[in-house]
């Protein structure tokens, strides 16, 4: 009996067991192999010194660690604040019958799946301060008198996150379509009935009943705003003097020093593990908050 049941089972632990063994060899070990690091004194080459918690010592004084943090927030904020508002009003306008609006949803996803360095790249010819695209339409028709440097100190974060909304937007307006359209219409024809706006219909009926998918798009937005790093690494590699340095950049940095600029990081394996379980503890911090804001919303709702 015992037999027949085991020999069922084995076509689903041989589909499985590729997966399984991809997830242990390229996600698990690494994981394990960096925590041990966390505790030496290695630089990727030559011999490892055991230094306990130096390692993490050295982080707490570490001020470029802690600029990449706010620099996170305030990259990651930015991009929440115009992501998410603007995702759900794309999704409320494509919902309805409108002529070509597959067209459109396929128009506003497609740079989800354009590699990020593709369109970093893109948009480094676009903000370029010398012959930018952006400047010469500005100049052409007198909108600014001078090139702005949109990659300089003062306005390059506020690139970075024009570039991640412009990447993001599509993805979520798909996750609220699918909830929009889960949405009940005989909800929406008995609040016309009763007289109802579309601003009422919005706030009464549209925002309480996507409030499950609202939730999941939020925490995605989050996890996914606060690892982001990839496009800021083509286009500004931190810079200028770390304006646009974020967490996971600086602990690739660590990990992979970048030389293209001139002034590559010093190779770090060791401490670069502290920091990268550091930046991690911060990301799942902030994760738990939101699962425990969320909650006390629903107990209040």
């Amino acid at each position: 009996m015992y037999m027949r049941k085991w020999r069922g089972q084995l076509p689903g632990f041989g589909f499985t067991l590729p997966s399984l063994l991809l997830t242990l060899v390229f996600g698990v070990y690494p994981i394990l192999w960096a925590m041990r690091y966390m505790f030496y004194d290695y630089k990727g080459y030559g011999k490892e010194r055991f230094v306990g918690l130096d390692n993490f010592v050295q982080l707490i004084g570490d001020h470029a660690y802690w600029d990449s943090v706010v620099n996170t927030f305030v990259y990651a904020g930015g991009k929440l604040i115009i992501t998410l508002p603007l995702s759900l009003i794309l999704a409320v306008i494509l919902n309805r019958g409108l002529r070509g609006k597959h067209l459109l949803r396929a128009i506003y996803f497609m740079p989800t799946i354009v590699s990020t360095s593709v369109i970093s790249i893109v948009f480094f010819i676009i903000f370029n301060s010398f012959n930018g695209l952006l400047n010469q339409f500005l100049l052409r028709y007198h909108i600014i008198s001078k090139s702005i440097d949109w990659l300089g100190p003062e306005h390059a974060m506020m690139s970075t996150i024009i570039i991640a909304v412009w990447g993001a937007v599509g993805n979520y307006m798909l996750l609220f379509i699918a909830g929009l359209q889960n949405i009940p219409s005989d909800v929406y024809e008995s609040a016309s009935l009763d007289g109802a706006n579309a601003v009422q219909k919005f706030g009464y009926i549209t925002i309480p009943m996507l409030g499950p998918v609202l939730q999941m798009v939020i925490m995605l937005a989050i996890i996914n705003s606060l690892k982001g790093y990839e496009s800021i690494m083509v286009l500004t590699e931190g810079g200028p003097i770390g304006k646009t340095e974020v967490m996971f950049l600086y602990v690739y940095k660590l990990f992979f020093p970048l030389s293209t600029s001139g002034s590559a990081m010093e190779q770090q394996i060791g401490y670069g593990s502290a920091v990268g379980f550091t930046t991690a503890l911060l990301v799942g911090v902030v994760t738990l908050l939101y699962f425990y804001a969320s909650k006390r919303l629903n107990k209040v709702h």
